[in-house]
């Protein structure tokens, strides 16, 4: 064997096996810090970290060069992945609480709210990898290799970062040693709360984007295990998926109101397009699963049933009432006798009002249009009206005087959004079949939503894509309705 070669090997054997020692001595440093607050052993801990963070990124590629097409290379790979993130996510939960006790003195409501999400997202972490795990495991004993490239794989890949940030954040100790390497360390732990509610958001929906995916490629085997031939059985169990995603489609709604209570809300908007998403998977995934026809052997199919029930009471809270809850969060706050005067509160049960009437007739409409929606759909409403609150708050942050101008303005297109949702005669195009059709158009919405995400100027971006579709039916009246209902 050439020794070239060999070295190949030994480095990339020292990439995959190496990083449980290095995270196990990162968590020995972080007890080390909670107990007696060093600064020079966060220095170490966080080193430690950083490097394991690297040695995760380019594993994957040591092991497809040198070690290709290696069974034990990738069972190995997702064995240490498991094993670090069962190590350092618990450590960076536990860690978030010690800062808020013991570091951030008198800490404020969004500071408590920041550590709680990091322990509901560290056990979304933990649940993940060991539902993979077990997806994996059953698949392989029914006989189906699993794929060794998946778009899963994606969670692994920011994992290892979001986990090395979170840990220089929880254990950052003021007052370190004058070096350059705890000057750029401190200024990770000192990150504001605000981009890091964004990051850890995107990874949240990541994670469960990720368990998703496994229940599609993989969910197939169990359910034969499971309905042994029992077709009715069958459909039952396959009901719960889309109606989970139903669900989180409501609670996504109920945690942006909860975002947009403490001041929050750029993050309130990102969770309220992780609702938006929830809602277009779910009948996504039911046409898939062919949930969406009544079964052969039923004679007198019901109108109504309990999903499309679910689904209306879900997007009647994420689309209607939460909407309508965050403007008057936020118009309330304004203080400026202009924006005192108009009637907040009528405003908003109007919207709430109009967007359940558009609801109900969505539901009993006996002539729907293939692949177009009748009036405004209530998803891209509540995307619209939200959008220029998140204008107005940085209009406020900026102690800019136009914030009165976009306080009147929003209440104005609140009104105007609820009596084009009901004007049935527009169609608007399904916008998530269409994002499936353009791929590429689609990928370049979602890096310039990234790129805006972190500038003031979000809002702005927002409110013009929304204004745009607002505009769309001009153009997508002259598409035709087999097209428009195309999936892909």
């Amino acid at each position: 064997m050439p020794g070239e070669n060999l070295i190949s090997r030994r480095v990339t054997a020292l990439l995959v096996y190496g990083r449980p020692p290095l995270v196990f001595a990162a968590m020995l440093c972080a007890v080390s810090v909670m107990w007696w607050r060093s600064p020079v052993v966060y220095t170490l801990g966080v080193v430690l970290l950083f490097i394991s963070m690297t040695f995760d990124l380019v594993d994957g590629w040591f092991a497809a060069r040198y070690r290709p097409d290696s069974p034990m290379g990738h069972l190995a790979e997702r064995i240490m992945d498991k094993l670090v993130y069962s190590i350092i996510f618990p450590v960076i939960a536990v860690g978030v609480m010690w800062r808020l006790v013991f570091i951030l003195e008198g800490h404020t409501r969004g500071e408590l709210l920041h550590a709680i999400f990091i322990l509901i997202l560290c056990i979304t972490v933990l649940v993940r990898d060991s539902f993979a795990a077990f997806m994996r495991g059953f698949a392989l004993r029914q006989g189906q290799e699993p794929e060794m490239r998946e778009f899963t794989r994606l969670r692994t890949a920011v994992a290892a970062p979001v986990a090395f940030l979170l840990y220089a954040h929880a254990f950052y100790v003021p007052e370190g040693p004058p070096s350059w390497v705890y000057f750029w360390i401190s200024w990770l732990g000192n990150l504001p709360l605000r981009l890091l509610f964004v990051i850890e958001i995107v990874f949240l929906v990541i994670n469960l984007g990720s368990i998703a995916g496994y229940c599609r490629k993989y969910g197939t085997y169990c359910l034969d295990e499971l309905c042994l031939e029992n077709e009715m059985l069958r459909r039952k169990i396959l009901t719960f998926f889309p109606n989970s995603l139903t669900v989180m489609n409501a609670m996504m709604g109920i945690l942006s109101v909860f975002f947009a209570y403490q001041g929050r809300i750029r993050e309130a908007y990102l969770i309220l397009i992780g609702a938006t998403l929830f809602d277009k998977l779910d009948g996504a995934v039911a046409r898939r699963l062919g949930l969406t026809e009544p079964p052969e052997e039923t004679d007198q199919p019901r109108k109504i049933s309990l999903g499309a029930l679910l689904d209306d009471l879900a997007d009647g809270v994420s689309f209607c009432i939460v909407p309508a809850w965050i403007f008057y969060i936020v118009i309330s706050s304004v203080d400026a006798p202009l924006v005192n005067r108009i009637p907040l509160g009528w405003i908003a049960i109007f919207y709430a009002a109009m967007g359940v009437l558009r609801l109900i007739y969505f539901t009993l409409d006996k002539s729907p249009i293939p692949g177009f929606f009748k009036g405004l759909p209530t998803p891209a409403a509540a995307l619209l009206v939200v959008s220029p609150l998140l204008i107005l708050e940085q209009a406020r942050m900026d102690a800019s005087g136009t914030f009165v101008f976009w306080g009147v303005f929003c209440s104005g297109l609140m009104m105007f959004t609820a009596i084009l949702m009901n004007i049935y005669p527009i169609r608007y195009l399904h916008y998530g079949r269409f994002m499936n059709r353009n791929p590429l158009f689609a990928s370049i919405m979602m890096l310039l939503g990234v790129a805006f995400v972190f500038t003031p100027y979000f809002g702005h971006f927002c409110f013009t894509c929304m204004f745009i579709y607002l505009l769309s039916p001009l153009v997508t009246w002259r598409i035709r309705p087999e097209i428009a209902a195309r999936e892909t």
